[in-house]
């Protein structure tokens, strides 16, 4: 485990499509930077077109059912935090991002600053 520190950043970009692992997922992915720092995160669940489910999958429908659902509450989320009503309108958000070491941990949007 690395040292926890925290940095101040926006959104550089966001975008609702494939994302994730192989581009997969159907998501929300998200770049966050800030002053010398960038970084990626995304939220999904398999796509249904790209992945089929079959007797080999450690994994059921209802499990990629409960995915989308997570997904949607956390885009409503985002959202609300950031007082806008479009997945685009995220750009530029100012945000808090926590590393440990040099690997994100946790971000949030900065509510108390908009």
């Amino acid at each position: 485990m690395g040292e926890l520190r925290k940095e101040l950043g926006k959104i550089a970009s966001v975008s609702f499509g494939h994302c994730g692992y192989q581009e997969c997922m159907l998501g929300i992915q998200v770049t966050l930077e800030g002053k010398g720092w960038g970084v990626g995160d995304s939220k999904g669940g398999w796509d249904a077109e790209i992945i089929k489910h079959d007797k080999h999958c450690q994994w059921t429908e209802a499990d990629r059912e409960k995915d989308y659902v997570a997904v949607m509450r956390y885009v409503s989320k985002l959202l609300k935090e950031a007082k806008v009503h479009e997945v685009s309108k995220l750009k530029g958000i100012p945000v808090e991002v926590t590393f440990d070491g040099n690997c994100l941990k946790e971000w949030r949007i900065l509510e108390e600053v908009l």
